[in-house]
């Protein structure tokens, strides 16, 4: 790392003072003014806003504490292990005739912030619309949530992408976009001091991604917060209608296994653990019964990837992993962004076994990568497992769901074939190198989705708001229907999917629902 460099990594990262559960002895119990459980985007961004406001938070996180110096300079697969929740291996297992989705989140302070690309979207005026005019949820529209959005994108330094960092990847699929009428536009991403290394999945090593555990975090501790990482909550303790904190266990025990209790008393709940485990926590509180929205409308932007071989030598690996996408597809419920994993887990993806597997890795350096999700219309469930402490994710799409995904893998073969690609890699579990003629011929539409190979970053819905109890989990202020002092602030609120990375929008809607609970008077 240059002296340059450097100096930018000093001006905006600092060690969090967090409390390891691991390391305590016995039980904990606390008590504070509000307990935030999860400590990524939405709860990051509560617990900063109210401890900034002079209240006395605890923050609650599961996983482990990571600085980020350190995360960025392990290697992929310690990543994995020490980041990433169930080693990456989350799935939300496909019913209906629906594929199944690799679901992805962090469990580590911070959490999923941690793990994404750091891409940041408002919500299209489309979205807004279906919120605030067929839905009737107060304060949806542009300018209402405008002073929200300023305020993160200032705070996390959301920036353009400049055209220079693109990586040769991305180059070749704009060269065919722009043949076919479908230009890419650059992407936004919370960075400062960002050089283009593509790792930012696995950890930056500069520390120029300014995920919430650096760029919120240490202002709320630095507050008066509290962070208690390695804390697993198991229920929120309510009273005559009302969450009165939280009890669980630390993860104290052998080689991390429960061991102490956790108890928290508070005088209002958070919930903020995201959109697969809060409708779980929900429902181990008591919510979730008959009628109740709690666990349901899970949306989760099914995304894919195409590999594309060119005779030219791509280095895809040499610019920033996000930076350009096409919304030109915007109205068939599809977003195409490029992304650039590193070039040795695209080598251990690569189809074949044996000698024909090395030789397709070998070309690693003439892959291109370009990738799409969907804007899914929602009918996934997300229920406690009766079998082990992960949740059972079950995702069900509809026909027109189906139907994008099939366009979307037509619109980015078709792009690089246009800037020349002599072979193409659809993500159909099973298939083969394809050569342009082979694509053309393809019927995409009589292959079974079943057998799309897709992955996710953004679940969402499954604690959604309405304007009652019969159309959503919670109020217009994230506030539960059923539980008095009991609020969530995550991708779970969210009325229905975006069709973009939601990190943003998160963070957004938690500034708003902050900003309310600060000026809410605390129950005694």
């Amino acid at each position: 790392m240059g002296s340059a460099m450097q100096a930018v990594v000093r001006e905006h990262f600092s060690p969090l003072s967090v409390h390891e559960g691991r390391a305590h002895a016995g039980d904990l119990e606390r008590d504070c003014d509000v307990v935030v459980v999860g400590s990524g985007a939405g709860g990051a961004t509560v617990a900063t806003e109210l401890a900034l406001a002079g209240q006395r938070v605890i923050v609650i996180e599961e996983g482990r504490h990571v600085p980020a110096d350190q995360y960025g300079a392990m290697r992929q697969s310690e990543s994995l292990r020490h980041v990433w929740r169930e080693g990456g291996l989350t799935a939300a297992f496909g019913i209906g005739g629906a594929p199944t989705v690799n679901v992805t989140m962090g469990k580590v302070v911070g959490g999923s912030s941690v793990c994404t690309g750091g891409v940041c979207f408002r919500v299209p005026g489309f979205v807004l619309d279906e919120w605030s005019r067929e839905m009737g949820i107060p304060g949806m529209t542009a300018t209402g949530l405008d002073p929200f959005y300023s305020h993160v994108e200032k705070a996390i330094h959301v920036e353009e992408v400049p055209v220079s960092m693109r990586s040769r990847s991305t180059e070749l699929f704009a060269i065919g976009a722009e043949k076919l009428g479908r230009p890419v536009k650059p992407m936004r991403r919370n960075t400062r001091g960002c050089d283009g290394c593509g790792r930012c999945n696995f950890g930056c090593p500069h520390v120029a991604k300014l995920s919430v555990d650096v760029s919120y975090l240490p202002r709320a501790i630095a507050a008066g917060a509290e962070v208690w990482s390695q804390c697993l909550v198991e229920r929120v303790r309510v009273a005559n209608g009302r969450a009165i904190g939280v009890e669980g266990r630390l993860l104290n025990g052998p080689r991390g296994a429960k061991g102490g209790r956790l108890r928290v008393r508070a005088k209002r709940v958070v919930v903020a653990c995201g959109g697969i485990h809060t409708p779980v926590l929900l429902q181990a509180s008591g919510l979730g019964g008959i009628g109740s929205h709690v666990g349901k409308h899970l949306t989760l932007h099914p995304g894919f990837r195409v590999y594309a071989r060119f005779d030219e030598k791509v280095r895809g690996w040499a610019g920033a992993m996000q930076s350009a996408y096409s919304d030109a597809l915007e109205h068939e419920g599809i977003t195409m962004n490029s992304l650039f994993v590193p070039a040795s887990v695209i080598a251990a993806t690569m189809p074949g076994a044996g000698p024909d597997h090395v030789r397709l890795a070998e070309q690693v350096g003439q892959i291109a990568m370009f990738g799409a999700m969907v804007h899914d219309e929602g009918g996934g469930y997300v229920v406690r497992n009766p079998f082990g402490r992960e949740p059972l994710v079950l995702y069900r799409c509809s026909k027109k769901d189906v139907g994008a995904f099939w366009k979307g893998i037509r619109a980015v073969g078709e792009t690089f074939l246009e800037a020349g690609a002599k072979e193409l890699f659809l993500p159909i579990l099973g298939s083969h190198g394809l050569t342009p003629d082979q694509f053309r011929a393809l019927e995409l539409e009589r292959t079974p989705v079943t057998r799309l190979e897709c992955a996710s970053q953004h679940p969402l819905g499954t604690a959604r708001m309405g304007t009652s109890a019969a159309h959503g989990a919670v109020d217009p202020w994230g506030e539960s229907w059923d539980v008095k002092e009991l609020f969530v602030a995550d991708a779970s609120i969210l009325p229905s999917s975006l069709g973009v990375n939601p990190q943003l929008t998160v963070m957004a809607m938690a500034t708003r629902i902050a900003w309310h609970l600060r000026e809410r008077k605390l129950p005694s």
